[in-house]
């Protein structure tokens, strides 16, 4: 018995050391713990050889997302640790307009270069300030009276900065003048570029850019209104007694002789579709002029646009709009106001009905009729391209295999191909409409 006894208090006291050494090793090892993108890896403990001592709370098995969510978000996660982003920036909102939430942000408040997609800040501004049912005017006017043929006074054309502004629509504009009974001008040709300011480019564009110069009177969205003016009148067979043309504000008792108008309709097509950049510039200066003040330009439609900036609850100060095409260098906008800007536009009819149809579409047209032609994203994804040296950008709507609707902003920067940024948005939409 004593013997008994002895045994089972050694065997106990060795129990009680053997736990005691472990727990000594365990001090002296290390506890490694790591955040790896949003994901917990669980601690490893190590003895002092190095080796790693495995806890029974480790399950082996990788943890499934619970929801369409959470799947979205691992998928997203995953695109984002490509070596691409380790050279490069990234902006990316994704935006759950069904459910009126977030579902996807990385560095969405990062100022960055929007290229092209600048004409969505252009586009929805106007539909916002203009509406969807307005007209570019270009007015002929006339003043003074008209006997045997004579015009005894002036002929004006009003520009309107009209980019669709066309040789057949200065040939209809020199047809009413003979209608009107008009052969021969005595007076003057004037052309009255009040609308915008003098100057011919945007600010901070490059001197290799080859858009052309900008005027409130283009014709084939080119600064040629004074050739192809003449030329109509010409063929028209009205002469004229005094050469050349004059820049002057249209006088208040001039009267209107024909009006050319093309819709908003007419020149968001291919402004979006096409990312046609004077066609864009036209329309801010268009915002511009509905400030009311003559010889408006870039300070007018930049107020303006900052007005609807802070109705969105953002701060104007945190941005800066140079132009209305996305040819500037000193365009600076977020992922986030991109994207409030599209959650604004799809929450008013009145502005999604004429934005919405205007954007490209996945493997169909526009900019966009090369990308994601096999896949989901077909025909799904409605969204605005953008693209400057360094620079890809793409930003709109597409809805998602359970059918919520999402809008979206990736904004990439500082990569050494476009095709680089362009890939990886495709493979983001792709994702997501999966």
């Amino acid at each position: 018995m004593v013997i008994y006894m002895m045994v089972s208090g050694i065997i106990r006291d060795k129990g009680i050391l053997l736990a005691a050494f472990l727990l000594l090793l365990s001090s002296c090892g290390s506890r490694r713990a790591a955040n790896y993108n949003g994901h917990h890896i669980p601690v490893q403990v190590t003895d002092v050889g190095g080796r790693v001592i495995p806890s029974p709370r480790v399950s082996s098995r990788k943890a499934v997302p619970a929801t369409w969510k959470d799947n979205v978000q691992v998928r997203l996660d995953a695109l984002c640790r490509q070596p691409l982003l380790e050279t490069s920036q990234l902006g990316l909102y994704v935006y759950d307009l069904t459910d009126n939430m977030p579902l996807y942000t990385r560095n969405i408040t990062q100022r960055m270069r929007p290229a092209s997609n600048q004409k969505l800040v252009t586009g929805i501004s106007a539909l916002h300030f203009l509406g969807g049912d307005y007209t570019f005017r270009t007015d002929l006017r006339i003043r003074g009276s008209v006997a045997g043929g004579t015009l005894r006074g002036d002929v004006y054309v009003v520009g309107g900065m009209d980019p669709m502004l066309s040789p057949a629509d200065l040939t209809a504009m020199a047809a009413a003048l003979r209608k009107a009974g008009i052969s021969r001008i005595s007076g003057n040709l004037y052309a009255d570029l009040s609308m915008k300011d003098d100057l011919p480019y945007g600010w901070g564009w490059c001197w290799d850019d080859k858009d052309g110069s900008l005027s409130a009177l283009m014709v084939d969205a080119k600064d040629k209104f004074n050739t192809e003016w003449s030329r109509a009148l010409t063929r028209a067979g009205i002469r004229c007694g005094r050469s050349g043309i004059k820049v002057q504000t249209a006088p208040a008792d001039t009267r209107s002789v024909c009006c050319i108008t093309h819709t908003m309709d007419e020149v968001l097509q291919p402004l979006l579709k096409n990312s046609q950049n004077i066609y864009a510039e036209c329309l801010f200066y268009q915002i511009a002029a509905f400030s009311g003040q003559k010889n408006a330009g870039r300070k007018q439609a930049a107020g303006l646009i900052n007005e609807l900036i802070a109705r969105l609850g953002l701060k104007p100060e945190c941005y800066q709009i140079a132009d209305g095409s996305g040819l500037s260098l000193y365009n600076y906008v977020t992922p986030e106001l991109l994207v409030s800007l599209l959650n604004y536009a799809y929450s008013n009819p009145s502005i999604f009905q004429h934005l919405y149809p205007a954007l490209p579409i996945a493997g169909v047209d526009g900019t966009l009729s090369k990308r994601m032609a096999d896949s989901p994203a077909y025909n799904n994804v409605h969204a605005k391209t953008g693209t400057l040296y360094g620079i890809s950008t793409l930003a709109g709507y597409l809805t998602a295999r359970n059918g919520h609707v999402l809008s979206f902003c990736i904004m990439n920067q500082g990569i050494s191909a476009g095709r680089e940024g362009r890939d990886f948005q495709d493979e983001v939409c792709i994702q997501l409409c999966e």
